[in-house]
């Protein structure tokens, strides 16, 4: 096309209606009887809507004055189903220049209503969807809250057979502990009995070695016995006097030639002692003791023996036994050997197995729960039975089975060393 020649544009190009509704795709409508002139406008040139009409150029006359039949080309459709074509206009009839802004009111109105429905509509689901969402949650809540009753009852359950338990379980412990302190209480007495018992048995019957005559007073004769009760008194020194025995002559020395005076440290040692009593070496009393006394006692020829003889001692658990019974030939025999008038010990001569000596030994000894025994002679077995008293005497002080002053407690102490030192010198009592 030659550019210096421009096609006619439409002077109500912006506000003509009809290209308003077919621009918008709303209708479309197609003129059905336009003039020559609008015609070939319509027909022939392209419209752009971003030019400007030329102010010399023939127009064709306005729309209002040219009347302008219609047709419908294609049904109109719209979000209504309800909604078809719009009527043909027929051929002949005349439109109005008005009829085009008043269509569109109608779609406009239709729209409006269409859109009104849909609102309705998406309205009356959205009430249905919360209704169904809260009656759920309705169930939900009644659910969550049967839930937690069933979880307050288990706690519940649960917390009262914990305590429940836990009754039980202190009742078995209160019962299981009254049941031990009966028990130990019963022990307790048992072996109180049992060492009052052996205390009694002690007191009644005699050492082996030599009876202390003083704290066995059943032993004296009834003339001496009867008026005397505890210890004498010297009658110018009112001392204490306990009677000894004299290894060489056997006979009971009296107080009258006797002498006694306490010694101020060794009382002292004892009385420090005798505040808390224990069989512990390193004490000043007990170390004195086994340094001067029970060493030297127990000293024998056969150092590894007497080793294992002084640890018995010590542990308690040494024993003495006395030779098996042999029976002689005829009564008369036996006496005479024996000293004897029933007959049914008889002396065997052997070694000593502490000294070394041969001589008769009529004891052997025990240590522990050993089955070896160590046959011994009597000079041996004085030196152990004394230590052995001693070791006693001071148990039953630790014990407190002992209700006596310190001075007797002391001067019995060194009597009972006293025999240690005979003891250990070579002096020991014949047996009868």
């Amino acid at each position: 096309m030659d550019p210096a020649e421009k096609p006619a544009e439409c002077p109500a190009r912006g506000k003509c209606p009809v290209f308003l509704a077919v621009s918008s795709g709303t209708v479309r409508y197609a003129p059905s009887g336009l003039g020559p002139a609008l015609e070939g406008n319509l027909g022939e040139q392209p419209s752009d809507t971003d030019s400007q009409p030329h102010p010399d150029e023939g127009h064709p006359p306005p729309l209002e004055a040219v009347p302008v039949p219609w047709k419908s080309v294609g049904p109109y459709k719209s979000h209504r189903e309800s909604l078809g074509g719009l009527p043909e206009t027929p051929a002949g009839e005349e439109a109005q220049g008005e009829e085009g802004p008043a269509a569109t009111q109608l779609d406009v109105s239709r729209l409006r209503s269409s859109s009104m429905e849909i609102r309705e509509k998406g309205s009356e689901f959205l009430k249905e969807e919360l209704h169904k969402a809260q009656k759920e949650l309705k169930l939900k809540d009644e659910e969550c809250e049967r839930l937690s009753k069933v979880r307050e009852q288990l706690e519940q359950e649960l917390e009262e057979l914990t305590a429940s338990l836990f009754e039980e379980a202190h009742r078995m412990v209160r019962d299981a502990n009254m049941k031990q302190a009966a028990s130990e209480k019963q022990l307790k007495e048992a072996r109180g009995k049992a060492e009052v018992t052996a205390l009694k048995t002690l007191v009644i019957t005699s050492t082996p070695a030599s009876p202390n005559r003083e704290l066995h007073p059943q032993l004296l004769s009834p003339t001496k016995a009867g008026p005397r009760k505890g210890h004498l008194r010297h009658k110018s020194t009112s001392s204490a006097l306990c009677p000894a025995v004299c290894p060489v002559a056997g006979h009971i020395l009296t107080p009258d030639k006797e002498g006694k005076e306490v010694d101020t440290t060794l009382f002292a040692e004892f009385q420090a002692w005798r505040e808390s009593p224990t069989l512990d070496k390193t004490s000043p009393f007990l170390e004195r003791v086994y340094r001067e006394d029970v060493g030297p006692c127990l000293d024998f020829t056969m150092q590894e023996l007497s080793a294992l003889v002084r640890s018995a001692v010590e542990d308690n658990t040494l024993t003495i036994e006395p030779v098996a019974s042999q029976t002689l030939p005829t009564v008369k025999v036996a006496a005479v050997d024996c000293g004897h008038t029933n007959g049914f010990r008889a002396p065997i001569d052997t070694t000593c197995a502490l000294s070394g000596l041969a001589c008769a030994c009529r004891h052997r000894i025990r240590l522990g729960d050993s089955e070896s025994h160590y046959y011994i002679s009597p000079s041996s077995r004085a030196r152990i039975t004394a230590v052995c008293n001693f070791f006693t005497y001071i148990r039953y002080i630790q014990q407190g089975l002992v209700r006596q002053d310190a001075e007797p407690m002391f001067w019995e102490i060194t009597r009972l060393r006293k025999e240690m030192s005979l003891a250990k010198l070579g002096f020991f009592p014949h047996e009868a």
